[in-house]
């Protein structure tokens, strides 16, 4: 038998997938992604911030839910159940991590100077957010028909669903792009476009912001590819040549969110955001202290 012009095993026939999810594979990204899932829980905890763990952290929680129904598909790959389970969650996991990105540049904004931003940090963070739930719902929604249902026609019901989720989603995140971009132009610009009450309101783009904003922009460009892959992909449909091919899979989906959560690790907002202040006040009590005696910090 042939399946998009390859041929495919017995074993494969029997699959929704058009192929068997490799093991090994799996266990890799299982690894990975539990890894920097605990490590952002650390580091959340360690630095107080919490509102990483509604976020970067439950988007590594479904992604290891959907790679355990990849694992579990490469032993049994006929069963429906593991299929439904990692496309849903899959397809819907990163959106807590793009709402992650949202956060972190409207801080951003408010320690270089939000009068260089056409919204305020507060409201920059508030309509994102509100666009990154509104798409979390409509995948959500799409995925629970396309798994919980039989027909081909609810299925494909459900799947056009998630495409528009992923679609309002992926238009966000291109005004959230243009957004950022004209505040950095209007910043290095030195042009305000609201009214400034006194210049402590601009900022220093130091080396530390510097990191932050290459983090974030790469963070956003690789959720942007995997964005991309997964429109053509559900536009594709159920059986066409793209969800059905594994490699691309791994590789436009599984490695740019893998990307992504790890380059918040390394370049963590708890380091890199952390104002002088803090910093000043770190110091001081390090100074304070005699050698070889501990303070928690602050």
């Amino acid at each position: 038998m042939s399946f998009n012009n390859t041929t495919v095993f017995p074993a494969v026939q029997e699959t929704a997938y058009g192929y068997v999810p490799t093991f090994g594979v799996a266990v890799t990204y299982l690894t990975l992604f539990g890894f920097s899932t605990l490590l952002h829980a650390g580091q959340a905890a360690y630095f107080g911030m919490w509102w990483l763990l509604p976020t970067v952290c439950l988007c590594g929680i479904g992604e290891l839910v959907g790679w355990s129904g990849r694992l579990w598909s490469s032993f049994s790959p006929a069963l429906s159940d593991p299929y439904m389970m990692q496309i849903t969650t899959t397809i819907i996991a990163p959106t807590p991590l793009i709402a992650a990105n949202f956060i972190l540049l409207g801080r951003v904004i408010r320690r270089l100077g939000a009068p260089y931003s056409r919204l305020t940090p507060k409201s920059y963070t508030a309509i994102f957010l509100t666009c990154d739930i509104i798409a979390l719902f409509v995948q959500g929604g799409g995925g629970g028909i396309a798994a919980s249902s039989k027909s081909i026609s609810a299925q494909n019901l459900g799947g056009n669903i998630m495409l528009g989720g992923i679609i309002f989603q992926f238009i966000a995140l291109c005004v959230y792009v243009a957004c950022g971009v004209d505040f950095l132009r209007n910043y290095i610009s030195f042009t305000p476009v609201r009214p400034m009450i006194s210049a402590n309101e601009r900022g220093t783009l130091d080396s530390r912001v510097k990191i932050m904003l290459g983090a974030i922009g790469f963070s956003t460009l690789v959720l942007f590819i995997r964005s991309i892959y997964r429109m053509v992909e559900l536009a594709d449909g159920w059986t066409g040549k793209i969800i059905t091919t594994e490699v691309y899979f791994n590789v436009f989906d599984a490695a740019m969110v893998t990307l992504a959560m790890f380059t918040m690790n390394f370049a963590h907002p708890g380091l890199l955001l952390r104002s002088p202040e803090d910093q000043d006040a770190e110091d001081l009590q390090e100074e304070k202290l005699p050698k070889g005696s501990w303070a928690p910090m602050v």
